[in-house]
């Protein structure tokens, strides 16, 4: 697991999450830890690096 830094789409904090590089490609909700509004996150890892990642608000 590592930690990935990037700004909320809602209340444009910096916020962090762990993303596990064992995981090629993963797409999952996440509340953000500042304004508690969901994410939707989404990632993908080539031999261990991150090579794609967003992060978007859900449209409600």
């Amino acid at each position: 697991m590592e930690p990935h830094y990037f700004q909320c789409p809602y209340c444009w904090e910096t916020i962090s999450m762990m993303l596990d590089p064992s995981v090629s490609g993963q797409q999952y909700i996440e509340d953000c830890e500042v304004c508690c509004n969901p994410i939707k996150i989404t990632t993908r890892f080539e031999g261990g690096d991150l090579v794609d990642f967003s992060a978007e608000n859900i449209e409600q």
